[in-house]
């Protein structure tokens, strides 16, 4: 298991900065994925490129920071659900993107302090401030891997350092899987994912839709700089994922609408798609 530590120079200082990163192979020129995420979520773990794609994106969907923080919520609404009446105690969150409020061991952990959860992502700065993750109540455990999600097979395989995959497992897709574009291999991903583990274990995802034009037209520009690129699917497309899985209630809908607490309730619909399934 990779757990990564604080991250220091040659003077031996912890870098904070996401621009004072040693030789973690960060690239500051190019825009990532994580890092406009995290300054559409109003972060600071983020460079000038990913600022200025942020931005225009926002001249033409100007809700798309709320959006994020909406989809944010949910994650938080269905970790508590999975620790609480669903009594899951192991979390694999993979595309965990870069740490920022309440992250998966903190809602798991203040519902049920002997969670362990292990994130996995393959961005270099969130390897960088991953040790902002690798907090953990005294009765449970985080960790952090840097792993692709193409390849189920190794991040089981170094999970397992962790968690006791023999015991049901949450797997956490949290807007990651549009970075596949091809629906076979995204679907086979959650199989290959889901497959070992045992009856009982869940996915918990959520993604993008291509049910607005705003949102078309954001992905568009969004495309034209990041990288990875994203791909938008119909909500049916996205149902057709969760195939020989057990969705709980409600179903495949959009985020503000999954078990809504009094802020979603009030929310409009957005063009996320989410929903928690149950391997029979």
């Amino acid at each position: 298991m990779d757990r990564i530590g604080p991250l220091n120079d040659e003077d031996g200082r912890v870098a904070d900065d996401p621009a004072d990163t040693g030789n973690a192979g960060l690239d500051s020129t190019v825009p990532q994925t994580a890092r406009i995420w995290n300054a559409l979520l109003g972060g600071d773990d983020n460079f000038p490129v990913d600022r200025a794609v942020a931005d225009q994106i926002l001249r033409s969907m100007p809700h798309l920071g709320e959006f994020a923080r909406l989809s944010r919520k949910y994650l938080a609404r269905s970790v508590r659900y999975l620790a609480g009446e669903a009594g899951i105690r192991q979390f694999l969150d993979i595309g965990t993107g870069l740490p920022t409020a309440e992250n998966t061991h903190q809602v798991a952990q203040s519902v049920a302090p002997e969670s362990r959860i292990v994130y996995v992502d393959n961005d270099p700065m969130v390897q960088t401030l991953a040790r902002k993750l690798l907090t953990s109540t005294v009765e449970g455990e985080t960790a952090y891997l840097h792993a692709d999600l193409r390849e189920p097979e190794i991040i089981l395989e170094r999970a397992a350092g962790t968690l006791d995959l023999a015991e049901p497992v949450a797997v956490m897709l949290m807007g990651v899987l549009g970075h596949i574009g091809d629906d076979a291999e995204a679907k086979s991903i959650i199989d290959r994912l889901l497959g070992p583990l045992p009856a009982g274990s869940y996915l918990a995802m959520y993604d993008g839709s291509d049910t607005s034009p705003d949102v078309r037209e954001a992905t568009r520009i969004w495309n034209l700089s990041a990288n990875p690129q994203y791909h938008l699917r119909s909500p049916q497309r996205i149902a057709a994922l969760l195939s020989g899985l057990e969705p709980v209630e409600p179903g495949v809908v959009p985020v503000t609408r999954w078990r809504p607490d009094a802020e979603a309730a009030a929310a409009p619909e957005i063009d996320q798609y989410c929903a928690v399934a149950r391997k029979r």
